[in-house]
C-alpha cells in the first residue's frame, strides 16, 4: 500500500528545517511531492549552538537539563511551524498525510557509549500538527551496538536503482558531516561517514568572516590549499577505519589551522572535506564509477571541483543534474524511513551502521 509520507530534517549545519513529501510503500518511491524549508533565525541557531556544547555532558539520552530543554521546545515549535506552512502553501490538510518522519536535531552522537541524542518532542509535534509522527529513528540501532548513522542509505539505494546505470555508484551527502552510500546492484549496500562536511568550514567562516557559510565556494576559490596540513589531518585513525563508521559534528573541532589568511583557511578546509571523501576509495570493494553529490555541499562549486580532482576518472555530478531534489533528499529519506518503520522493514543493516542484524526502528506518536 502506498503511503503519503512527509519527512522532516534538521541537519548538523543548523540552518533550518527541510520538509518534503513523497508517495512510497517503503520499498520504492512512486512520486516526489513538493518540498519546503523553514530557516532557523539567529536566536534559534544560537540556542542550538549552546545546546550542542551543553550536550557533551549528557549521560542519559532522555535527559534535557537547562538549555537542552529550551532547545527541544524551540526545535519542536519550529518543526510544527514548518509543517503548518508547508500544508498551507500546498493547499493540503492534515488528513492528506499518512505519516510524518521527524528526525529531530542531533546534539550528541557517541555510538561507542551506545548514546545518540536527537532533541525534538515527537508526541508534542503529533498533537500540534494532528498527524501521526514517527521519531527517534536512531536509538534502536545504537542500543544494538550499531553506529546509528548514516541512516539514508536505504533511500539512496531506492533513488540509484531508478537510474539504471552501471555501478558502483556512490551517493555523497555533504551536510555538517559527509557520508557516503556505496551501491553496486541489488546486493552491495555499504555506508559510512567519511569525515567533515560543511561543519569545519561553516564554523571557520562564522568565526573569521561573520558569515554562515561560503556561498558557492567563492571565498575558498581565492585561497591556497595547505596540502601538508591535510596530509597530517588524514593521519587521524578515523580515516583508516573500514566502513561502517560514524562521527559527531564536532569530532574534528580540535583541528586547528593556525594563523592563516581567511581565504587560505577556507580553501584548506574545503579541500580537506574533498580529500576525506576520496580517502574512502581504497576501503571500498570496487572503485566507484560515479559520484552523486547531494546536501548543502552540492552547491559548493569549489568543493565539487576539488572532489573531481581527487577521484580519478570517475564522474562527479550534483544530484540536481539527475532531477533529484538535492536539498530535499534527507527530508524525503525520513518520510521514506517512516513508511518503512510503519511496515516493520529494516532501516539499517550490518554494512551501513555495523548493527549485528538488519534493524527496524522509530517510535510512533499519534495525535
Amino acid at each position: 500500500m502506498m503511503l503519503t509520507a512527509l519527512g522532516l530534517m534538521s541537519g548538523t549545519s543548523l540552518d533550518g528545517v527541510d520538509v518534503a513529501l513523497i508517495e512510497t510503500d517503503g520499498k520504492q518511491v512512486k512520486a516526489f511531492g513538493p518540498s519546503g524549508y523553514r530557516p532557523y533565525g539567529p536566536a534559534e541557531r544560537n540556542l542550538l549552538r549552546q545546546a550542542l556544547s551543553e550536550a557533551v555532558h549528557l549521560q542519559q539520552r532522555d535527559a534535557r537539563p537547562g538549555i537542552l530543554g529550551d532547545a527541544e521546545r524551540a526545535v519542536t515549535q519550529a518543526h510544527a511551524e514548518a509543517v503548518a506552512a508547508f500544508l498551507a502553501q500546498n493547499r493540503m490538510r492534515a488528513e492528506d498525510v499518512d505519516i510524518v518522519g521527524f528526525h529531530g536535531q542531533t546534539v550528541l552522537h557517541r555510538p561507542e557509549r551506545r548514546l545518540t541524542v536527537q532533541i525534538g518532542d515527537g508526541p508534542a509535534l503529533a498533537r500540534a500538527i494532528h498527524i501521526p509522527v514517527m521519531f527517534d529513528f536512531r536509538a534502536a540501532d545504537v542500543e544494538a551496538g550499531g553506529q546509528g548513522a548514516p541512516f539514508v542509505p536505504v533511500y539512496h539505494r531506492a533513488l540509484a536503482q531508478s537510474l539504471e546505470r552501471e555501478g558502483p555508484i556512490v551517493v555523497v551527502n555533504i551536510g555538517g558531516v559527509s557520508n557516503i552510500t556505496y551501491i553496486d546492484g541489488n546486493d552491495a549496500l555499504i555506508a559510512c561517514d567519511t569525515g567533515p562536511g560543511n561543519a569545519l568550514l561553516d564554523d571557520f567562516m562564522y568565526r573569521t568572516m561573520n558569515q554562515a557559510f561560503d556561498a558557492e565556494g567563492k571565498f575558498a576559490a581565492l585561497g591556497k590549499v595547505d596540502e601538508a596540513w591535510i596530509a597530517r589531518a588524514l593521519e587521524l585513525p578515523f580515516f583508516a577505519l573500514p566502513p561502517p563508521k560514524s562521527l559527531d559534528r564536532n569530532d574534528f573541532a580540535a583541528l586547528k589551522l593556525g594563523d592563516v589568511a581567511p581565504a587560505d583557511g577556507a580553501a584548506t578546509l574545503t579541500a580537506f572535506t574533498a580529500a576525506a571523501i576520496a580517502r574512502i576509495i581504497p576501503l571500498l570493494p570496487r572503485r566507484p564509477r560515479s559520484w552523486i553529490v547531494c546536501g548543502g555541499g552540492a552547491r559548493n562549486l569549489t568543493l565539487l571541483r576539488m572532489l573531481r580532482e581527487r577521484v580519478g576518472s570517475a564522474t562527479v555530478e550534483a544530484a540536481e543534474t539527475l532531477g533529484w531534489a538535492s536539498d530535499a533528499i534527507e527530508a524525503q529519506a525520513f518520510g521514506f524511513l517512516a513508511a518503512r518503520g510503519l511496515k516493520g522493514l529494516p532501516l539499517s543493516y550490518p554494512a551501513t551502521t555495523g548493527v549485528p542484524m538488519p534493524m527496524t526502528g522509530g517510535v510512533i506518536a499519534r495525535p
